[in-house]
């Protein structure tokens, strides 16, 4: 099997964990099932070395189109064997599909986000060029033999909305990486990321700066916090904030109480999840939610929007609070801090957390193409 990655300058840590995940299983656990064989791509320099570009961001978007539409499915269609099936990781990537034999091939679909332009456009406005390269990626997965999903409202969208039958359609959830555990260690170097803190507690919150992710209720709940808790922290890890979102924080007043620590390891995520008063995700919209399962995974306390996704994952191992409700997320998180309401206990958090592995994430998605192997020529 040819498994094809993102490129590594995408720096997506959630897709890049999926891919190696996938990969280590294959070639441990269920080596003697399959030989599989990384396929990706590094972004070339382009349009980033001519002196008369202006943007910066214009510049890499357009490097990126370049080998994602062009150097990629050439490096695809390279890896074309007798036999072979391909696993494409990441349905952002879906157009490797049509360089390859659809009938032989499985794509992942995490979320529809790369679509919306396309099955909504009203609702999600954007260029002709765009829309053009979106449809492309949702030809690919509505070409694939196989498509995975990781929650069952993903699979539901994908279905509801005619885009790939059932028949097609294979549950795989994902699994926890081995360093989320609730076992410290003191070398995992949080304690210099927190130094800054002074020992001061803090809420943690662990994802991108993208609208679906409500950077701006995270600000606004916990300003209210910080109103009744001066020495309380926000630790943010994994979001590039806009110049409109470091404006709001700051009318807010709590810029200085913001920690962005530079991209961290897994082992020293892990650590903040063990030393976070509450692990805080406020998203409309989610795909899975890496960030519920491996807190989680650690024993932290996790507050979560109320959504049906986010329900799914964490279970009744989770607190949560209505979407965009400031004042109900600020009483739910106050209580835990207070301790003054009940918390699902460590046990049953990491239970929870348990129950996904990365095993038989990789075992379903193999007991899928054995399937579609098994049925020959078509």
């Amino acid at each position: 099997m040819a498994v094809l990655l993102d490129a590594v300058e995408e720096n997506w840590p959630s897709m890049d964990l999926v891919g190696e995940m996938f990969i280590d299983q294959c070639r441990s656990t269920f080596a003697a099932r399959v030989a599989v064989q990384p396929v990706t791509i590094s972004i070339p320099r382009v349009v980033r070395r001519l002196p008369a570009t202006t943007s910066k961001r214009l510049a890499l978007n357009a490097d990126r189109a370049l080998a994602r539409y062009i150097a990629y499915p050439l490096r695809a269609a390279a890896a074309r064997r007798p036999g072979r099936l391909y696993h494409v990781v990441d349905h952002s990537y879906a157009q490797l599909v049509h360089a390859l034999p659809a009938l032989r091939t499985g794509v992942y679909c995490h979320d529809l986000d790369a679509f919306r332009a396309v099955l909504f456009p009203k609702e999600h406005p954007r260029s002709r060029w765009f829309r053009a390269l979106s449809s492309m990626l949702l030809a690919g997965v509505r070409a694939a033999a196989i498509v995975f999903y990781s929650t069952r409202e993903i699979g539901l969208a994908l279905e509801n909305l005619a885009l790939v039958p059932r028949s097609r359609l294979v549950h795989a959830p994902y699994g926890v990486g081995p360093e989320f555990t609730a076992d410290r260690h003191p070398d995992d170097g949080t304690a210099e990321i927190l130094e800054a803190l002074g020992g001061r507690p803090f809420v943690l919150h662990v994802g991108s700066e993208i609208p679906r992710k409500r950077i701006d209720v995270l600000f606004e709940v916990f300003a209210q916090l910080r109103s009744r808790r001066p020495d309380l922290r926000l630790v943010q890890q994994g979001a590039e904030l806009s110049a409109q979102q470091r404006a709001h924080a700051a009318a807010l007043g709590v810029g200085e109480a913001l920690l962005q620590p530079p991209k961290l390891s897994r082992r020293a995520l892990a650590g903040l999840y063990r030393r976070a008063s509450a692990v805080l995700v406020p998203s409309e919209a989610e795909g899975f939610g890496f960030p519920v399962i491996e807190a989680l995974a650690c024993g932290a306390v996790v507050v979560a929007s109320d959504i049906a996704v986010l329900r799914e994952v964490g279970g009744d191992a989770v607190l949560y609070a209505p979407v965009g409700d400031v004042a109900a997320w600020r009483l739910t998180v106050e209580s835990v801090l207070n301790r003054s309401s009940a918390v699902p206990t460590q046990a049953r958090r990491r239970e929870r957390a348990a129950s996904f592995t990365w095993e038989r994430h990789a075992g379903t998605i193999l007991d899928a193409y054995a399937a579609l192997a098994s049925q020959g020529p078509r």
